[in-house]
C-alpha cells in the first residue's frame, strides 16, 4: 500500500520542523522517496564546511595554571582523535579547555538540527544521546571524550544497528567514565554501568523484577534460559563481567607499569573476574578470552524481548505520542527482533513506526522540547543560524541543558514536564530572542516579506502562514493584533517600525499551540 502523509507532519515528526526547501523538496519527490533517503543517509556530514566556518569567541582568566584566553575559536576541532582532546586533562590546561569541547559539540548540534538534509539522523542523535546520557557539564573527562562518543559511537549507528551500538557505547571513554567502570576490577566490580545497562539501555525498569524474586531460578522462564526480566543477581554477575573494561588513563596496572593517556578503550586482564558467573541464566564458564564476558552480557540484553519492547516504545514515544499504541509497537517490536543482526535494524524499525495509522493521526501528540523548538522555529523563519554563547546558554537555562543533564536517565520525554509556567516562559523569550537576533545568531529572512506587506492583517496572514503552513483563526489574528495594538486594517510596509513589528509576528505565530507541538 502507499505511504501516504501529510507532508508537514513527516516534517514536524521526522525533522526538525520544515523549512520552504524541505517542503519543495517532499513535493518534489513525493513523502514515499523522502523517506527512503533520510532512512538511508551518507556516511558524511553535510554540515562540516559550515561548522568549519564557524568560530566560537572563548574568554577566560585561569589562576590554576595561570592563563589568559580572549580568541575566537575553530568548532572543527570536533573532527580531532580523542587522544588530542584528552591532553586537555593534563594539569597543566585550564578547565575551560576541556569543557569548550562540550560547548563545541553542542553547537555543532544547534548547526546541524537546522541546517542538514539529514534530518531524521538528526533527530535520531538526539534521541539516542539522551537514551545513552552522559554529562559532560559535570566531568573533564567526560566532555574530554564527548567529541569522540557523539562522532564514532551516536552519530555512526543512529540509523545502524542497536547490539552494534551498545559495544561502542560500553567501550567509549565518556560511558567508561560517566558510569566508573575504567575502574572496576576482580573483587571490586563497579555496578554503576552494569546497573544503567540493565535498567536504562536494554531491558529496562519494567522489566526489573526484584521486588517479586531475589534468586535467578525464581524468575519465569529462567529454568528453561528465557528469563522474563533481570533481578539485582544478574546485575552484579554482568558488573564482574565487565571487570578489566577501561580506558587509556595513566592508571597504574602493577609492576611499575602505567596505561598509556590516551582516552582509547582498552582491556587490562589482570583487573577481570575471570571465575564463573550466570547473567540472564546463561552460564558463563571461567576463564574466558579477552572481553568475551561482557560481549555475552550485551549479546544477552540486546537480544532479549524485553529490550525489544523497551526500546521500541521509547521510539514510538519520541516519534509519535506519549500515549502507547500497542499494535504499532508490537509492529515494531516484530521487526526489531527479526532484524537484530542487519545493518540497519533501527532504520527498519523507524520505518515499521512511521508507517503506522497511529503515525498518521498523531499531529500534535508531542510538545516540542526546546532544541526542537528552536531549530524548528529558525528553519520556519528561514533564519540562517549561526551558533553563539548567548543562543547556547538560552537553550541551557530553557531546561534541555545539551550533553549537561546529570542523571543517567536523560531529559524527560514526556509533555508535562516541558509545560510548567516557567517552562513556557522560557519557551517564549527563546522565540522572541531569536525574532529578534538577541544573540546574534542569524536574521530572519521571513521577516522581510513579512515586513513588506500592506496591512497588519496581511502581515500577520503572511507570518502565520510562513511558520504554520495556513492562515490564522479570527481567534488568532484577534488575540495576536490586539496584544499588539494593532487592527487588521492598519498601514504596515510604510511604518518606520515594520521590520521589528515583522519579527515579533512571527514570533508570536510560533507561540501559539499548533506550532508549539508536532
Amino acid at each position: 500500500m502507499a505511504f501516504e502523509v501529510d507532508p508537514r507532519l513527516l516534517l514536524d515528526k521526522l525533522a526538525f520542523g520544515p523549512s520552504s526547501s524541505s517542503l519543495h523538496e517532499v513535493a518534489k519527490i513525493g513523502v514515499e522517496a523522502w523517506l527512503a533517503q533520510q532512512l538511508k543517509p551518507p556516511a558524511e556530514d553535510d554540515c562540516t564546511g559550515r561548522i568549519a566556518s564557524t568560530r566560537w569567541h572563548l574568554k577566560y582568566v585561569s589562576k590554576m595554571p595561570a592563563a589568559e584566553v580572549d580568541e575566537d575559536r575553530a568548532l572543527d576541532v570536533i573532527a580531532e582523535p580523542i587522544e588530542q582532546h584528552w591532553t586537555t586533562l593534563d594539569k597543566e590546561t585550564p578547565y575551560q579547555e576541556r569543557l569548550f569541547l562540550r560547548t563545541a559539540v553542542a553547537a555543532a548540534t544547534l548547526i546541524r538540527a537546522v541546517h542538514s538534509r539529514w534530518q531524521l539522523r538528526e533527530m535520531l542523535v538526539d534521541f539516542w544521546h539522551n537514551h545513552f546520557n552522559v554529562n559532560a557539564a559535570g566531568d573533564g573527562a567526560v566532555a574530554a571524550a564527548l567529541p569522540a562518543y557523539d562522532r564514532d559511537v551516536i552519530r555512526r549507528h543512529a540509523l545502524g544497528n542497536f547490539r552494534e551500538m551498545l559495544e561502542d557505547v560500553a567501550t567509549s571513554a565518556a560511558m567508561q567514565v560517566y558510569l566508573n567502570n575504567r575502574s572496576s576490577r576482580g573483587g571490586a566490580a563497579n555496578e554503576n554501568y552494569a546497573r544503567e545497562l540493565f535498567e536504562l539501555h536494554t531491558l529496562g525498569r519494567p522489566a526489573y523484577l526484584n521486588a517479586l524474586y531475589n534468586k535467578w531460578r525464581q524468575v519465569p522462564g529462567a529454568t528453561d534460559g528465557r528469563p522474563q526480566g533481570y533481578i539485582d543477581q544478574d546485575v552484579y554477575e554482568a558488573a564482574r563481567a565487565f571487570t578489566g573494561w577501561s580506558i587509556e588513563d595513566g592508571a597504574g596496572i602493577g609492576m611499575g607499569r602505567r596505561l598509556p593517556t590516551t582516552g582509547k578503550f582498552t582491556y587490562v586482564e589482570t583487573w577481570h573476574d575471570n571465575y564463573q558467573k550466570r547473567v540472564l541464566a546463561a552460564e558463563f564458564d571461567p576463564y574466558q578470552s579477552p572481553l568475551a564476558d561482557g560481549r555475552r552480557v550485551l549479546d544477552l540484553v540486546a537480544d532479549h524481548p524485553a529490550t525489544a519492547r523497551y526500546l521500541c516504545g521509547k521510539l514510538f514515544c519520541r516519534l509519535v505520542a506519549d500515549t502507547p499504541d500497542e499494535s504499532t509497537i508490537a509492529a515494531a517490536v516484530k521487526v526489531w527482533r527479526e532484524t537484530r543482526r542487519a545493518p540497519d535494524q533501527i532504520a527498519r524499525t523507524i520505518e515499521a513506526i512511521v508507517r503506522s495509522d497511529a503515525f498518521r493521526r498523531s499531529a500534535g501528540a508531542k510538545v516540542k522540547r526546546p532544541l526542537e523548538l528552536y531549530a524548528s522555529f529558525a528553519r520556519a523563519a528561514a533564519i540562517d543560524v549561526v551558533s553563539t554563547p548567548g543562543l547556547l546558554g538560552e537553550l541551557d537555562g530553557s531546561g534541555q541543558r545539551l550533553f549537561g543533564w546529570g542523571p543517567p536517565t536523560g531529559h524527560p520525554d514526556e509533555n508535562d514536564y516541558w509545560l510548567s509556567s516557567n517552562m513556557m516562559r522560557r519557551r517564549w523569550s527563546l522565540l522572541l530572542g531569536l525574532a529578534d537576533d538577541a544573540w546574534k545568531a542569524g536574521v530572519s529572512e521571513a521577516a522581510l516579506t513579512v515586513a513588506e506587506q500592506p496591512s497588519a492583517g496581511a502581515a500577520l496572514y503572511a507570518a502565520y502562514r510562513q511558520i504554520l503552513g495556513g492562515g490564522p483563526s479570527p481567534e488568532v489574528t484577534i488575540g495576536i493584533l490586539g496584544g499588539m495594538g494593532l487592527k487588521p486594517d492598519t498601514p504596515f510596509h510604510s511604518r518606520k517600525d515594520a521590520p521589528a513589528l515583522a519579527k515579533r509576528l512571527l514570533a508570536y505565530c510560533a507561540m501559539t499551540p499548533a506550532f508549539q507541538t508536532r
